[in-house]
C-alpha cells in the first residue's frame, strides 16, 4: 500500500470516526431538545446513526480493541439517550446527558484538529 493510500484510508477513517460521534451527540440533543428534534424524522435520524456505527465498526475490524470500544460507547449512549426519553422529567439524567454531550463535544474537536492534519500533509 502506498503512502498516498494509507493517508486516504487514514482520513476515510477519522471522517468515520467523526461523523459517527457527531451523531451521538445529535441523538443528545435530540433528547433534551425539541427543536433538534424536528429537525429530521426520527426513523431518518435512528438510520444515520445505524449505518455511520456500522461504518465504523467494519473500518476498525483490524482493531478489535477500538472496535469494541466504539461498539461500548455506543450503546452506551443510546442507551442513556432512551432512558431519558422514558423519564424525561428527570433533572439527574438530563445533567448526565449534558456531561456526556460535552466529551463527544471534545472528541469532536479533537478529531476535526486530527483530520485538518492528515488532509495538509
Amino acid at each position: 500500500m502506498s503512502e498516498q493510500d494509507t493517508q486516504a484510508r487514514h482520513i476515510t477513517m477519522t471522517e468515520t470516526i467523526l461523523r459517527f460521534y457527531v451523531f451521538l451527540g445529535q441523538y443528545i440533543d435530540r433528547c433534551v431538545d425539541e427543536e433538534h428534534r424536528r429537525s429530521l424524522p426520527e426513523q431518518d435520524f435512528q438510520q444515520h446513526l445505524a449505518t455511520t456505527h456500522d461504518q465504523v465498526v467494519a473500518l476498525l475490524t483490524t482493531n478489535r480493541v477500538v472496535k469494541d470500544k466504539a461498539n461500548i460507547e455506543f450503546q452506551r449512549v443510546t442507551n442513556m439517550c432512551q432512558d431519558f426519553l422514558k423519564h424525561s422529567d428527570s433533572e439527574e439524567q438530563k445533567s448526565v446527558l449534558l456531561k456526556e454531550r460535552e466529551i463527544l463535544r471534545v472528541k469532536m474537536l479533537t478529531l476535526s484538529d486530527l483530520l485538518a492534519v492528515f488532509r495538509s500533509a
